[in-house]
């Protein structure tokens, strides 16, 4: 089966004397964007719909219709990355990812993918009016393919985008997708969810993402980091990833979800950098489908300290019930390190509850 790709554009141009060369390749999982860098924003205006039904009634716009009011607030996003020699030796190369975003608050904060920004030397912002400014990073995050730029652009440029409940969206829901694949500025694709709950793999090439929204709308490199909107407009996640044999667009992409999107914008934002929670195992979803079981145990983690095994099969989680592995990642992930969790788990024929307080994942690099 085909893997996912990331989808952001790559220039690379190796240069040794007078020579120069160009070409374009496509960024598959464990290939960089671009970036570095940090900074800080101060409280900003930002907008987050909670809750409400998926499917809209009343308020529901045309696709040319959501074009018109939300392509002033995506942005095509540049980043450079330069290495002190070339492939032939001497001399300097440089790789530019080519990716989307889109204005998150009124202070000047702009959303995009972590790997369109990873390892960036200088990173351009241009907004649809043509106008272009310098971008600071604020923050990115490997473990859920997520960063904040910040760009010093007058008010007038700033129209954040809404962000709706992406809890609430179902499958056959109407989406509008706006980017800028291939450089092609303020592309508008549209299409319906065609899933929801996919799993997909962040740029650390070891943590899923849980959650993500699938769609057939056409997702193609450079569109990474982009908006995928509901038929009111409203964000329900940013495009991400593709899964494809001929490396474009095959109608199975992949968006991060709005709310996932909103917890670690906020991190960024505030801090710099996000936490994850980290309990300490290896989970596989039971062959019944009646609990995970704990395949292997990190020594000195949350579970080590709670006396959970390998071979354990937990069932429960504070009270809820557990049948895959996908869940207790999405709900360990939505926790905060420090928290104490209360798990039941299934060993040897018995029955027991123990409790774990969660630790902190270590940063990827």
């Amino acid at each position: 089966m085909a893997r996912n790709k990331i989808v952001a554009a790559v220039a690379v141009a190796a240069l040794a004397g007078g020579g120069a060369g160009a070409g374009v390749v496509a960024l598959t999982h464990g290939s960089g964007g671009n970036g570095s860098q940090s900074g800080t924003s101060a409280a900003a205006t930002t907008t987050v719909v909670e809750g409400g039904a998926s499917t809209v009634a009343n308020g529901q716009l045309t696709i040319g219709q959501i074009a018109k009011q939300d392509s002033k607030s995506v942005v095509e996003i540049d980043s450079t990355t330069s290495s002190g020699s070339s492939f032939f030796g001497g001399g300097s190369s440089t790789a530019t990812a080519e990716g989307s975003g889109f204005v998150y608050d009124t202070q000047g904060d702009i959303i995009t993918n972590e790997h369109v920004v990873d390892g960036a030397s200088s990173v351009t912002v241009k907004f649809s009016d043509g106008s272009t400014y310098k971008g600071t990073i604020v923050g990115k995050d490997t473990s859920t393919d997520i960063a904040v730029v910040h760009v010093n652009a007058p008010a007038s440029s700033l129209s954040p985008l809404t962000l709706a409940d992406s809890d609430a969206v179902q499958v056959g829901d109407g989406v509008v997708a706006i980017g800028n694949p291939f450089g092609l500025d303020d592309s508008v694709s549209s299409g319906i969810v065609s899933a929801v709950g996919r799993e997909i793999t962040a740029p650390d090439n070891e943590t899923p993402i849980d959650g993500a929204i699938q769609t057939d709308a056409a997702i193609n490199h450079g569109n990474s980091g982009g908006p995928l909107l509901n038929m009111k407009g409203q964000v329900i996640g940013i495009t991400s990833q593709i899964q494809s044999d001929s490396d474009g667009n095959e109608g199975v992409g992949f968006a991060v979800p709005a709310n996932l999107v909103h917890t670690i914008a906020t991190e960024l934002i505030t801090s710099g950098s996000a936490q994850h929670a980290l309990l300490g195992v290896t989970p596989a979803t039971a062959a019944d489908n009646s609990g995970v079981k704990v395949t292997s145990v990190e020594s000195n983690s949350a579970a080590s300290g709670a006396g959970i095994k390998k071979g354990d099969v937990i069932t429960a989680l504070d009270g809820t019930a557990i049948t895959n592995a996908s869940q207790l990642r999405a709900i360990i992930s939505a926790d905060k390190p420090g928290a104490t969790i209360t798990l039941t788990i299934r060993r040897s024929g018995s029955t027991k509850t123990v409790h774990a307080t969660l630790g902190t994942k270590p940063a990827s690099s």
